[in-house]
């Protein structure tokens, strides 16, 4: 049977439907591009704004017009309004978070002990999901209480997945050629709280990180999203090895404290202000990325400025600005003192312009330089060969032409000018490992 796979949202929705296509695959199934070629169709939703709850409804409709008769609708949105999803058209199966590790063989009828087995090697999702690096869960849920997050009730209670799963799935992916593995999780700095070892003490993501350095042959580690509060100065002595690539998503959410209590966020301006100090003090060049909110009920034209302020001395690299949206279910949802809709946007478009001037000023800095990109994506262009653009360790984005495809590999590339939000440069020679541990 031919299946598209689609998701919307979160790079752990990625990480799932990647695992769902190996299962597919090893039950003798064939993962397809586009939905016009599929005779059934898996689509991971997502409900973390008004938008992307939206999104997943259009992704739905649009599948079923293409032709596609039988429709599993999963994931976050799926889950909070299982019979809004089930009512959408050619929906035949409705799968909820705390089944979607048995989807495929709920599906397709099989005894769930015919997937675990040794993991088959990755082979990349065909279409717009297709990505050279590869997202590994190792976590799931969230135990913290952010009043604006609706995810925490779509996921449920944190839960780890064990070291050896996470590196035998680490291990299958580097046996179908990864070169970059992402770690990804709802909440990924708790991973291992919930593990207990032989001296009755739980794990850390520092132990997950060091196992997977020591026991594989990754060439290169990304760690997705971390929560401030789960870090510490020492947690940066990891970035010694070069293959933890320089790039740190931290979620600000807001620079105003009165705020971040309204948030229940276990931060405070000052104590991510050192973090980002410490970190910039071990890893050179680091980038860092960030999520705010603009427009939380009761965000005072005050605490804009503080917002604002905090952004501007911080300097990220780059981030996402979230205009609020009011989730059901949610404490912030029930505030008194909700913004109106043309402020949020007008805060948020402020915070984008100071994010992008200093996203486009830490770019700047590494013009002339050479460094290794992995290429994402390539297209030929007539006569003049082929345009790619991939991604440099510390998350710029790089663009290059070469006589060839080179497509999931790993090249030195001299930076020569900026183009908008990405970075020209030219291939000087293909990159060679070089391990530092």
């Amino acid at each position: 049977m031919k299946i598209f796979l689609d998701t919307i949202g979160c790079r752990l929705n990625q990480a799932e439907i990647e695992h769902m296509a190996r299962q597919f695959r090893a039950a003798g199934h064939e993962i397809v591009a586009s939905a016009g070629h599929a005779e059934m169709a898996v689509v991971n939703t997502c409900a973390v704004t008004t938008q992307a709850a939206s999104d997943s409804r259009g992704r739905i409709r649009a599948i079923a017009r293409a032709g596609v008769d039988e429709i599993v609708a999963t994931g976050c949105w799926t889950s909070l309004l299982p019979k809004e999803a089930g009512a959408l058209p050619n929906v035949r199966h409705v799968v909820a978070n705390d089944k979607k590790g048995f989807l495929v063989p709920d599906v397709l009828h099989l005894p769930r002990e015919e997937f675990n087995r040794e993991p088959i090697e990755r082979t990349p999702i065909p279409g717009l999901h297709r990505r050279t690096r590869a997202f590994i869960k190792v976590q799931d849920g969230c135990d913290n209480t952010c009043t604006f997050c609706v995810t925490t009730i779509a996921r449920g209670e944190g839960r780890s997945r064990p070291l050896a799963d996470v590196i035998a799935d680490i291990n299958a992916a580097l046996g179908g050629d990864s070169k970059e593995i992402v770690l990804t999780g709802v909440h990924l700095g708790s991973w291992g709280q919930d593990i207990s070892t032989s001296l009755n003490a739980p794990l850390h993501l520092r132990d997950l990180v060091q196992a997977i350095l020591r026991e594989t042959d990754v060439q290169r580690l990304r760690l997705s999203s971390l929560e401030p509060w789960d870090l510490d100065a020492a947690f940066f002595s990891l970035w010694e090895d070069n293959r933890l690539m320089p790039h740190l998503h931290l979620p600000l959410q807001s620079g105003s404290d009165s705020t971040l209590r309204r948030m229940a966020r276990k931060t405070t301006p000052e104590s991510f202000r050192e973090l980002v100090n410490a970190a910039r003090a071990v890893i050179p060049d680091v980038a860092i990325t960030t999520d705010i909110i603009a427009g939380f009920p009761g965000e005072t034209e005050e605490e804009f400025a503080e917002t604002l302020d905090f952004v501007k001395a911080t300097g990220f690299t780059g981030g996402h600005v979230f205009s609020y949206s009011s989730r059901p279910g949610t404490g912030a949802a029930r505030m008194k003192g909700q913004v109106k809709p043309e402020i949020r946007k007008k805060r948020n478009r402020i915070l984008q312009e100071v994010i992008e001037d200093s996203g486009k000023s830490y770019r700047e800095r590494f013009i002339g330089q050479t460094m290794s990109v992995l290429w994402e994506s390539t297209t030929e262009y007539g006569q003049s060969g082929w345009r790619m653009e991939g991604w440099s360790g510390n998350y710029l984005r790089v663009s290059a032409s070469a006589p060839s495809p080179r497509w999931n590999e790993l090249d030195m590339v001299e930076l020569l000018e900026m183009a908008g939000e990405k970075v020209k440069g030219v291939i000087r020679s293909a990159y060679v490992t070089n391990v530092t541990t």
